[in-house]
């Protein structure tokens, strides 16, 4: 019985290896730009939205359902060419992320502290702009060829995986925070399904199916005022991306429309103002709420 369990996972281990495809230089470059743009055309936007749960998790005690949310980005690509790095480019955008009420499933703008009892004010995900920091190009400043992508291939699936670590200074710290401590901690993961001819045949310019798993580990966000209470938020969401406009779900389409209109449509290509986050965004709150007193 041991060895049929062994033989199993050895035939699923070498089925796992030979499904996993690896490109190089301009194919990579191509298959990248697809990902991340949806499509190989220039300035066509490209509509991200995702619905899920946020969680939090504290030692000793149960995981307490905090949040539904539901968001959108929008965003667009810029292509360049070098005549060194050859082909090359960069994706710009903005998002929102609303926080709902885990039993109603309408937006809150006030949200009662279970740990606390404060009523805080929800401050709501709106970062403008979210845009990759540098372009990604086929070939490094040599000239060599630099650009690498891969992905699991499941019969006609196929599947990005993605771990990103996130560890920096928070943008709420002092002076003496390499003391005290600081720096925000937390970690994404994307996982991304897609046609695998779609993302293979270079004739295809534009993903017809996108769809995504997100989730993230975190520290408190800003606005709960947590302080240093221990504990995390977990975010489980799944979702997916699309090029026709008339496509954006329903509800985001009226939260765009009443709250952030400015969000329907991505930033200008060459867009060089610097990235906003949650902890960013919370501290020009925490600014302009200071101003008006």
């Amino acid at each position: 019985m041991k060895l049929k369990v062994v033989l199993v996972l050895m035939a699923f281990v070498g089925i796992m290896n030979a499904q996993t495809k690896e490109f190089t230089g301009a194919k990579a470059l191509e298959i990248r730009q697809k990902t991340t743009c949806n499509t190989l055309e220039e300035g066509k936007p490209v509509y991200g939205m995702w619905e899920g749960r946020i969680w939090s998790r504290v030692q000793g005690e149960k995981d307490r359902h905090l949040f539904n949310v539901v968001g959108i980005n929008v965003r667009q690509c810029d292509c360049v060419e070098d005549p060194v790095r050859g082909k090359g480019f960069r994706s710009v955008g903005r998002e929102i992320m609303m926080y709902l009420d885990p039993k109603t499933n309408e937006i809150i703008d006030k949200w009662e502290n279970p740990w606390t009892g404060e009523m805080v004010d929800v401050i709501h995900v709106a970062n403008d702009p979210v845009n990759m920091r540098g372009y990604v190009y086929e070939k490094d400043k040599d000239g060599k060829v630099s650009a690498k992508t891969s992905f699991r291939q499941y019969e006609d699936v196929a599947v990005t995986s993605y771990e990103i670590p996130l560890f920096y200074n928070n943008p709420l710290s002092g002076d003496y925070q390499k003391y005290v401590g600081g720096t925000y901690h937390a970690m994404e993961i994307f996982n991304t399904y897609y046609k695998a001819e779609e993302l293979l045949n270079s004739k295809i310019k534009n993903l017809s199916q996108s769809n995504i798993s997100w989730q993230r580990m975190s520290q408190w966000l800003p606005w709960m005022e947590m302080g240093s209470r221990p504990g995390w938020i977990i975010a489980n969401a799944t979702g997916e991306s699309i090029l026709d406009k008339d496509g954006v779900w329903e509800r985001l389409q009226k939260i765009l429309g009443d709250r952030y209109p400015l969000y329907k449509n991505p930033p200008p290509r060459d867009d060089k103002r610097p990235n906003e986050t949650s902890w960013t965004v919370f501290k020009k709150f925490l600014a302009d709420k200071e101003a008006k007193k």
